[in-house]
């Protein structure tokens, strides 16, 4: 070999090192029955410890769920099914048997609505739904067909999502035992994520002593809805892009039937007889959908989910079935040997 090939051999080689020439001192677990065996017992037992602790906690978790979807003809929502009534009100009734510590969670669910296909997701503009003037007279060609009126005017929010945005709405009522009831207090702030709220969404610039409708001046509201983004709300902090029902719908689900909170009662609800007052405004029974509202208690893991809990004690046992076959296995042959070959 000439010396060209030498000098390039020479370059290449690693340096002698403990760490490149793999002489570094190491350390090979002996998967012995010894060990392998109470590992698995050890590991099954912490599994169904820890899985009946969740399950349990899970199931202390009360919900009340009442569905006021109107399909049926007895259900006092049913003729709010008719699309041609406005304005169409109707009241479910419930009792509750024992008390529920305060903050009690009200969601209201949807079934068989698909936010998450795919062009429904992304028809959203969120340089628009962050307060950007330019987006906000010029929307991104995602939120095609909702991206302008008839007349060419742009449309705030743009999108599909925001154009179907839920506005059903609730009065919670306690019914006294003198014939009157009493409404309970229902909390919108805070229902939203703090991401959301404080960072993707923003109401375009109102300098100048300009007020939010001279902001939106020149756009249209969506197709579906009945008024534009600044009156969404009564309370002049809650309006725009930045209303809390707004934003808890523009976080899409990935399910068809998902929940999305409504409101919170931070002094929960004593025993006796509710009734939930409705305006009946968004149209399901078309697409064969349900609607239904939900009253829940949290715990220190949040909401009733025993997915968590099952999960742990399934593979608690898948364990301890483990271990116990494993530990036949090497009772009847720990003694048996390899023929030796002559």
């Amino acid at each position: 070999m000439n010396r060209q090939g030498d000098g390039a051999l020479l370059k290449n080689k690693p340096d002698n090192t403990a760490f490149t020439q793999q002489r570094l001192p190491a350390w090979q677990p002996f998967m012995s029955a010894g060990y392998v065996l109470p590992t698995f017992l050890l590991l099954g037992l912490a599994f169904i410890g820890i899985g009946l602790g969740l399950f349990f906690t899970s199931n202390s978790v009360i919900e009340l769920e009442l569905d006021y979807t109107g399909d049926q003809p007895n259900s006092s929502c049913y003729p709010c099914t008719n699309t041609t009534i406005e304005g169409c009100k109707c009241t479910v009734q419930f009792k509750v048997d024992t008390l529920l510590v305060g903050p009690v969670f009200m969601y209201y669910e949807l079934s068989n609505f698909y936010q998450n296909q795919r062009k429904y997701g992304v028809s959203r503009d969120d340089d628009q739904l962050n307060g950007d003037l330019v987006y906000l007279k010029e929307p991104a060609e995602d939120c095609f067909p909702f991206r302008r009126d008839s007349k060419g005017k742009p449309i705030a929010p743009c999108g599909a999502i925001a154009n179907s945005m839920f506005n059903d709405s609730f009065v919670v009522y306690k019914m006294n035992n003198n014939g009157t009831r009493t409404k309970i207090p229902l909390n919108a702030k805070g229902i939203s994520w703090w991401t959301d709220y404080n960072v993707k969404f923003n109401n375009p610039p109102t300098d100048n002593g300009t007020d939010l409708r001279q902001a939106f001046e020149g756009t249209v509201k969506p197709i579906n809805w009945p008024r534009p983004a600044y009156e969404l709300d009564t309370e002049p902090g809650n309006n725009g892009f930045i209303n809390e029902d707004f934003i808890v719908w523009m976080r899409t689900a990935a399910l068809p039937t998902f929940r999305k909170l409504y409101r919170r009662m931070e002094r929960g609800l004593e025993p006796g007889n509710y009734t939930v007052e409705i305006s009946y405004n968004y149209p399901v029974v078309s697409f064969n959908g349900k609607k239904r509202v939900t009253f829940s208690t949290i715990s220190w893991m949040g909401g009733r989910n025993p997915f968590l809990g099952i999960a742990y004690l399934v593979c608690g046992c898948v364990c301890i079935v483990t271990t116990v076959v494993m530990f036949i296995i090497y009772v009847k042959y720990q003694g048996a040997q390899a023929p030796i070959e002559k």
